[in-house]
């Protein structure tokens, strides 16, 4: 995968390495998007038109509004005064500001490495892009869904919306990983392990996003227990086995703990595999992982018990990029051929 030459692969490496950070600092941004509950303010799609904010009070009361018109405002937000929504206008423009952004600094040292390669030899990096210009049709899918008769969007396609983030993401530090020709790890693991470990990771983000749509983290606020049993009381078990369970939110937020439980235990198998077969090269990588991802429990607890805080939220998700990135790199090196 990696170039002959040195200094193209250093500007690959330096310019993936930085779109890794952008999507990362969008991610965040999305995620408090989310949470102060902002992605409804703009409720058109103007891709060229709405690279500027608005200038002038005219602006601010058309776009304030067309925002008067949702289900959000009448249902929910009906008090709202315009300096109220110039706070949650401005959270969704700067993330539709920084998803421009990423387009073009990703677009225009593409068509560069293009002239300096032969095409075929980063077809992936123009999937990446793909994928890049697919996230803002989703973006705005997401956002119409609760234009009309909701006062949120819609948690599926908010769903599909972060794990397409973190797909790229994941692509962009793959191939960062590829041109730094990081070795794979002698005798090292069996890949299918770390791979699957990944996907049950990215599984719980998309639970994630379901808990976060829903602001199902909102509702039973102790842990371990989920008010005063394991089960919410106010549910069934039959239903958990239903496919409404992942519109349901007490049963969202078992599901999303009860993963996390699953995970740990499933780190706890890969730690002593390595351990117990000496994999000595694999004990850094293994150990860093189970860093962030006992960091990203403890701070998956502490969001449950203070009700969903939009501080520590916001930490939680910023943790899972370290923890996905952490599962990438440990998935890397023990599949990466030489």
């Amino acid at each position: 995968m990696y170039t002959v030459n040195t200094k193209i692969n250093n500007q690959l490496s330096f310019w993936l390495i930085t779109m890794f950070i952008m999507i990362s600092i969008m991610i965040v941004v999305g995620g408090l998007t989310r949470l102060t509950d902002s992605g409804l303010s703009i409720t058109e799609w103007q891709l060229f038109s709405g690279l500027l904010p608005p200038l002038n009070q005219t602006d601010w009361t058309l776009y304030f509004n067309l925002y008067k018109e949702i289900p959000e405002f009448k249902l929910q937000n009906f008090n709202m005064t315009l300096q109220e929504f110039k706070v949650i206008f401005w959270w969704e423009w700067a993330h539709r500001f920084l998803g421009r952004v990423i387009g073009l600094c990703y677009l225009i040292p593409l068509i560069y490495f293009s002239f300096k390669l032969k095409i075929k030899k980063i077809l992936n990096l123009y999937f990446i892009f793909f994928l890049i210009c697919f996230q803002g049709f989703i973006g705005w899918y997401m956002v119409s869904s609760g234009l009309i008769d909701r006062v949120d969007v819609s948690h599926f396609r908010l769903s599909v919306h972060l794990l397409i983030a973190f797909l790229i993401l994941s692509l962009i530090f793959w191939n960062y990983l590829k041109y730094q020709n990081y070795k794979q790890v002698t005798n090292g693991m069996n890949s299918i392990i770390p791979f699957i470990f990944l996907v049950v990771i990215l599984i719980q983000i998309v639970i994630g996003a379901f808990v976060s749509g829903m602001d199902a983290g909102k509702i039973y606020n102790s842990w371990p227990l989920m008010g005063n049993t394991y089960f919410p009381n106010d549910n069934n078990v039959e239903n958990l086995f239903k496919l409404s369970a992942f519109s349901d939110p007490s049963l969202v937020q078992f599901i999303h703990r009860n993963l996390a439980y699953l995970i740990g235990l499933f780190y706890v198998l890969i730690f002593f595999k390595v351990y117990k077969s000496k994999i000595t090269k694999l004990y850094r990588p293994v150990n860093i992982l189970g860093f962030f991802m006992i960091l990203q429990i403890i701070l998956g607890i502490l969001t449950i018990v203070l009700g969903a805080h939009i501080y520590v939220a916001a930490v939680h998700q910023v943790s899972s990029i370290f923890l996905v990135t952490s599962s990438i790199y440990f998935f890397f090196i023990n599949t990466r051929t030489n």
